[in-house]
């Protein structure tokens, strides 16, 4: 990937004049073409400082709220990543460059369908995808590293927080999908967990076990 001048601008405008210092992450968001990610009809908007629609009532995230749940990852380069909410496959991307292997979760096949072929399309080789839903996280390839969930859980589930390595991190939106919720970081040592609240959000619901029903 080459460099971007509209990611550029984006990462200069928005990202790096609030509170985002991992250089990595900053590197990366320049040179990822997030217009790849929306609809034809979109790509005039693909980087502004807000969601964009993608079809089947889902959005690709806010490029602060992506930056801001990837760096409370703390990805270093060795690490092995689940993502629940494949979406667009922009987050995934961003995560693919960072880590050593993502896999990736996404309930509707469309969305999936899309995502391998932008991912494809940026020759991006160590994701695997699953279509289904993300509740159940994917316990056969646990434990991860880290999880990112991009969709809003009633609570922290209790099935994607067992899937996490110890030194773990996961990183979610938890709250009423009706409402404004917040982004929770869990953190695991050996057999004890810590929650920490951050940021406002609104996400989608997460659909299935541990999540809303559908």
């Amino acid at each position: 990937m080459t460099a971007n001048i509209d990611a550029e601008r984006m990462v200069r405008l928005q990202i790096e004049n609030r509170d985002i210092t991992d250089g990595r992450l900053l590197e990366v968001m320049r040179r990822v073409p997030r217009h790849a990610f929306v609809p034809p009809g979109s790509r005039a908007t693909a980087y502004g400082d807000f969601p964009v629609p993608i079809g089947h009532g889902q959005t690709i995230s806010q490029p602060y709220m992506v930056a801001f749940m990837t760096q409370a990852l703390c990805i270093r380069g060795p690490e092995k990543v689940l993502e629940i909410g494949t979406g667009s496959g922009y987050q995934t991307v961003i995560l693919a460059a960072l880590a050593a292997s993502v896999f990736t979760v996404e309930r509707i096949p469309e969305l999936a369908a899309m995502a391998q072929k932008a991912l494809g399309s940026l020759a991006v080789a160590n994701v695997s995808f699953r279509i289904g839903d993300g509740g159940p996280g994917w316990p056969e390839k646990a434990p991860f590293d880290r999880i990112l969930v991009t969709a809003a859980a009633p609570a922290v589930p209790l099935i994607l927080r067992a899937q996490l390595a110890d030194n773990g991190i996961m990183v979610l939106p938890v709250g009423d999908w009706r409402k404004s919720q917040m982004i929770v970081t869990v953190r695991r040592t050996g057999e004890s967990f810590t929650s920490q609240e951050s940021l406002g959000c609104r996400f989608v619901p997460l659909i299935g076990e541990g999540g809303f029903a559908g």
